[in-house]
Parts: structure tokens; C-alpha cells; sequence
């Protein structure tokens, strides 16, 4: 095990000394090289997306444990559980009145989910809720997103309010877990479930991007003309590598606290 650790320790340690350029070169090739192997491993890009969905599912449970098993709720954003209450009620809208497919039930479960951590967070927990950290305000991100949506959405044949409610709901889930990171940020130290469900998110945001980027090579771009024309294409897919990129950094040093046997991360300054 120790010589499995320390070409480990030293290829982070030597990442960690680069500059932020490099790092974010790093960052670029290493996503590129997991977007080559997915193409080649996965041959139907679609359970990426189910995939995705799935590792979501998984962070929740943890996050479910957590709440049940340790009675307490701190080192979690409330904030960002209701922004992704939010994101979820107007996707869950959108499907209902657009599409209706599998993906209506999953979003509708995850919201269950979600309103029953807001809930417990709220009135049952609240002792422990860490209201001093959590003080990233709604509105830094919900009023860009609905003016970037009033701006920007799709060109398809169903009413306007659908249309900017279903950008409104891309731009809000790319930006909704910024609340918890900043708590993390602020505490400095995260416990395991928390870490473990911030991780789930992460992975779950390159696999829901994974497969919208495979489908676009797939399709030799017709896949964006069928999501209109315009910007809005492009903003779907911008909304997508943001998410990943938003949660990439600490997904890092998770990867690196767990290879490094510590049970609780660490963050240093300037992670988020």
C-alpha cells in the first residue's frame, strides 16, 4: 500500500506546486482523457446520463444517513438544498409540459428527496445548522440566471415561459452548489458524508457533461440544431462544463484526502 501511496503523493505534490495556468491545463487534458475513454468504454452515451443521475442518487443517500444517523445537519448548505429545490421544480415543470419521459420521475424523486433534507435542515435539525457559515445570499445567483434566461433560451415551437423556464433551470442547476462550497470554504474542515455527497455531485456533473459532449461528436453537431439556434446551444453546453469545472477542484482533494487515508477534508484557502 505505501508504494502505491507515494507516486500518488508525489505526482499531487507536484500539481499542487504548479501555477493556476498549469493546473488548469492539467485540468483540461485530464477531463479530455476521460471523455476519450468514456467514448470508447460506453457505447451507449445515453446511460451516461442515467449514470449520472444514479451517483446523484447515490450522494443524496449519503447525505440522507447523515441526517438520520448523526442528528445533525452541520457543514451543509441549506441554500444550496433549496436552489436545487428550485432548479429541480422548474425542470420538473418543463418535463411535465415538454417531454415527460423516465427523467420526469427521477427529477420528481430527487425533488421529494431534497424538500425533506430542506425540511429536516429547517425545523428538525436546526440546532446544528451552521446559519453564520451558510451566508451566501439566493440572490447572487438566482437573479443572473433569470436574466441570462429572459436573454437566452430556446428557439423550439413551445410557449415563451416554458422556454426561459426550462434555461432558467440549466443556469440555476450550473451555479447551485456554490453555497455549500463556500461553507466548506468557510469551515475549512468537511466531514466524511458531507464530503461524500459534495464528491457524488461532482461526479455526477461529468457524467450528465460527458454525455451531452459525446452526443454532440455523435451526432456531428446536429444534436445542437435540434436544441435550436443561436446562443442557446452554446449555453447549454457552456452551463454543463461549468458544473463540472465548479466542483472539479474539490473533487481533487477529496480524491487526494481519501488515497492519503484521512477520514475528514481539509480544504486550504483559495480552494473555492
Amino acid at each position: 500500500m505505501k508504494g502505491t501511496k507515494r507516486p500518488i503523493q508525489a505526482v499531487s505534490t507536484w500539481v499542487r506546486r504548479q501555477p493556476p495556468k498549469v493546473k488548469a491545463f492539467l485540468a483540461v487534458i485530464a477531463g479530455m482523457a476521460a471523455l476519450a475513454f468514456l467514448r470508447v468504454v460506453v457505447h451507449d452515451h445515453d446511460s451516461l446520463f442515467v449514470a449520472a443521475e444514479a451517483v446523484h442518487a447515490a450522494g443524496i443517500s449519503a447525505l440522507i444517513y447523515k441526517l438520520t444517523k448523526e442528528k445533525s445537519c452541520a457543514g451543509l448548505s441549506l441554500k444550496s438544498q433549496e436552489l436545487t429545490a428550485m432548479f429541480l421544480a422548474a425542470r420538473l415543470y418543463c418535463s411535465f409540459v415538454m417531454e415527460y419521459d423516465i427523467h420526469t420521475l427521477l427529477d420528481l424523486a430527487t425533488l421529494a428527496t431534497t424538500v425533506w433534507v430542506i425540511y429536516m435542515m429547517r425545523f428538525k435539525l436546526n440546532f446544528s445548522y451552521m446559519d453564520d457559515k451558510d451566508n451566501f445570499a439566493h440572490y447572487y445567483v438566482v437573479i443572473p440566471c433569470a436574466l441570462v434566461s429572459l436573454a437566452i433560451h430556446p428557439s423550439t415551437q413551445h410557449h415563451i415561459f416554458n422556454r426561459i423556464c426550462w434555461a432558467f433551470c440549466v443556469y440555476l442547476e450550473a451555479v447551485s452548489v456554490l453555497p455549500q462550497l463556500h461553507v466548506m470554504q468557510n469551515t475549512k474542515i468537511v466531514e466524511p458524508f458531507t464530503a461524500h455527497y459534495v464528491f457524488a455531485l461532482g461526479v455526477a456533473r461529468f457524467l450528465s457533461c460527458a454525455h451531452w459532449v459525446l452526443q454532440v461528436l455523435d451526432t456531428r453537431g446536429r444534436l445542437l440544431t435540434a436544441l435550436g439556434y443561436g446562443l442557446w446551444p452554446s449555453m447549454v453546453l457552456l452551463s454543463e462544463i461549468v458544473q463540472t469545472f465548479i466542483l472539479a477542484d474539490f473533487c481533487y482533494y477529496y480524491v487526494k484526502s481519501v488515497f492519503g487515508g484521512q477520514l475528514v477534508l481539509r480544504l486550504p484557502s483559495g480552494v473555492v
